[in-house]
C-alpha cells in the first residue's frame, strides 16, 4: 500500500473515531451538563491534574516507544502490558492514600470518595494499552472506532440517566467507569490479544530509553494543563472552575480531537519515513496546511458566536463561561500546528529535542500563570493565549533542526489563512448583531461563515483546498 494509501485509510477511519465518538459524546454532555451544576464539574476539574499524572506515568511514553521502534517483538508488548497493569495499580493506592490530603487542600471533603472511586479508571484502561498500540501501529483505526463508540453511547445513555435522577456529581464518576470496562471489553473482544511471554527487563530497558524523556515530557505538558485547575481550584469557588472547565472542554473539542486524528495518523507514517526526506516533508507541509485551513475559520467562528453558543447548548446558567471560551478559542487554534511539530521531534528519534523544549516552554508557562492569577481568571486565559503561540515557536525552533522547514516557512502558510479566518470573523460578527435570538445568531452566523470562507477560500485559490478535494478523490477512486 501506497503512502497516500496509508494516509488517506488512516486519517478517515481515525476521522470516523474521533468525530463519530466525540460527537455523540458532546451531544450527551450537552444533555448531562443541562441537568448538572457548575460546582459538580468544577469538583471533577480539581482531581483532573492527579488523574492525568497518574495516566502518564503508567504509560511512560511505552506507547511512542513502541510505534518508533524498530523490529518490536511480542516480547515487547508483554513487557508494556504488564508494567502498565503494575504502574496502574500503584498510581491507584498512591491516590488512595493520599486522598484525604488533597480533599483538604481543596477543603471540600466529598473528594476523598470521589477520588478513591474515580481512579479506578487508571486499572480498568491499563488492560487495554497494549492493544490500542498495535491497532495504532498498524494504522487499523476500524477496531478503536467500533470500540471507542459503543463505550461513548453506553457510558452516555447511563450518565444522562443518573443526571436525570439526581445523582449529581456522582453521575461523571460513574459514567466514567462505565466508559472504561465497556472499552476494554469490546477492544479486547476485537484484538484478541493475550500476552504469549512474560516482563522482559532487557525490553523494559530498551523501551524506556526511549520513553523515559517522553515521560518527562509529557508529565510537563501534563502539569501544566491541569494546574489551571489545580490553581483556579484552590483560590476560586467551584463554580468558577466549573465555569474555567466547560469553556477550556468546549474550546479543546474540535481542536484536540483533530489534533490527535493529524498525531495518531502521521507519527506511525512519519516513523516509517524517517529517513525519507522528500515525502516526510511533503507529509509534514500538507498536514500542516489542511489543519490549520480547517480549524482556524472554525476557531474564529467559535469565538464569535461563544455567548449564544452557550446559550443555546448549555442554558444560560452557563453563560459566565462565554467570555472565558472567546479567549480561549484563540489560544487553542495553534495546539495542532505545535503537535504536529511534536510528531517531527519523536518520528526522529529525538525523544531528547522533545524533553528540552517542554521544559523551556513550561518554564514560561508556569511564569505566565504566576503573572495572570492574581488578575483573575479572564487574565489568566488571556496568559494562555500567550503561552501557546510561545509554544509553538519554541518547539518549531527545535523541529527546524532536523528538516529544511523554518519557522518563517510555516508562518508563510499559517498567516494566509488566519487572515481569512479573522475576514469571516468579522463578517460573522456583523451578521449575527442583526436578530435578536440567540438561536437565529447561532444558526445564521453559522451559514454565512461558512459560505464566506469556503467562497473566499475558492476564489483565491488556497492550496489546502487543492489538497482536501485530492484527498475526497483518492478516496472516491478507492470505492
Amino acid at each position: 500500500m501506497s503512502i497516500k494509501d496509508k494516509a488517506v485509510r488512516g486519517m478517515l477511519w481515525n476521522a470516523l473515531e474521533r468525530f463519530s465518538t466525540q460527537g455523540i459524546q458532546f451531544v450527551l454532555t450537552i444533555f448531562i451538563a443541562r441537568l448538572l451544576s457548575p460546582a459538580d464539574y468544577g469538583l471533577i476539574a480539581m482531581l483532573s491534574i492527579f488523574m492525568a499524572v497518574a495516566q502518564a506515568f503508567v504509560d511512560s511514553g511505552f506507547t511512542n516507544a513502541l510505534i518508533q521502534k524498530k523490529g518490536r517483538t511480542e516480547k515487547d508488548y508483554a513487557t508494556m502490558f504488564f508494567f502498565n497493569i503494575f504502574a496502574a495499580s500503584f498510581a491507584y493506592l498512591l491516590l488512595y492514600g493520599v486522598a484525604p490530603w488533597i480533599s483538604q487542600f481543596y477543603n471540600q471533603q466529598e473528594l476523598t470518595t470521589i477520588l478513591r472511586v474515580y481512579s479506578v479508571v487508571l486499572i480498568i484502561n491499563s488492560f487495554a494499552s497494549v492493544q490500542m498500540t498495535r491497532l495504532t501501529i498498524e494504522l487499523n483505526f476500524r477496531k478503536q472506532a467500533l470500540a471507542s463508540i459503543w463505550a461513548v453511547i453506553v457510558s452516555g445513555s447511563a450518565g444522562l440517566w443518573m443526571a436525570y435522577h439526581g445523582f449529581g456529581v456522582w453521575t461523571l464518576v460513574y459514567q466514567a467507569l462505565i466508559f472504561s470496562v465497556v472499552w476494554v471489553l469490546t477492544l479486547s473482544l476485537q484484538t484478541k490479544w493475550i500476552p504469549n511471554s512474560f516482563f522482559s527487563y532487557a525490553s523494559f530497558r530498551s523501551l524506556f530509553a526511549y520513553g523515559s524523556k517522553l515521560l518527562v515530557s509529557g508529565l510537563l505538558h501534563t502539569i501544566y494543563t491541569h494546574m489551571y485547575s489545580l490553581t483556579i481550584g484552590k483560590f476560586f469557588m467551584p463554580e468558577m472552575l466549573g465555569y474555567f472547565n466547560r469553556a477550556f472542554a468546549l474550546g479543546q473539542f474540535p481542536v484536540q480531537n483533530f489534533g490527535n486524528i493529524i498525531h495518531r495518523v502521521t507519527f506511525p507514517i512519519l516513523c516509517d519515513y524517517q529517513n525519507d526526506e522528500q515525502n516526510f516533508n511533503r507529509l509534514f507541509t500538507n498536514y500542516l496546511r489542511v489543519s490549520a485551513f480547517l480549524l482556524y475559520p472554525l476557531m474564529v467562528g467559535m469565538a464569535v458566536l461563544a455567548v449564544p453558543f452557550i446559550s443555546v447548548v448549555l442554558t444560560d446558567k452557563w453563560l459566565p463561561a462565554a467570555s472565558l471560551l472567546q479567549i480561549l478559542c484563540f489560544a487553542m487554534m495553534w495546539h495542532p500546528a505545535m503537535q504536529i511539530n511534536v510528531s517531527i521531534l519523536d518520528a526522529k528519534g529525538r525523544s531528547d529535542y522533545h524533553l528540552k523544549s517542554e521544559f523551556i516552554k513550561k518554564l514560561v508557562a508556569v511564569l505566565i500563570l504566576c503573572i495572570t492569577l492574581p488578575m483573575g481568571v479572564s487574565v489568566v486565559c488571556i496568559g494562555i493565549v500567550g503561552y501557546y503561540l510561545m509554544d509553538l515557536v519554541i518547539v518549531v525552533l527545535f523541529s527546524s533542526r532536523l528538516t529544511s522547514i523554518t519557522l518563517l516557512n510555516q508562518m508563510r502558510m499559517l498567516m494566509p489563512i488566519l487572515g481569512l479566518s479573522l475576514a469571516m470573523g468579522g463578517v460573522v460578527y456583523i451578521s449575527a448583531i442583526c436578530f435578536a435570538s440567540p438561536v437565529a445568531k447561532l444558526f445564521f452566523g453559522v451559514v454565512v461563515g461558512i459560505s464566506f470562507y469556503a467562497s473566499f477560500a475558492y476564489l483565491l485559490k488556497f492550496k489546502e483546498l487543492e489538497i482536501l478535494v485530492s484527498l475526497v478523490r483518492r478516496k472516491e477512486e478507492k470505492e
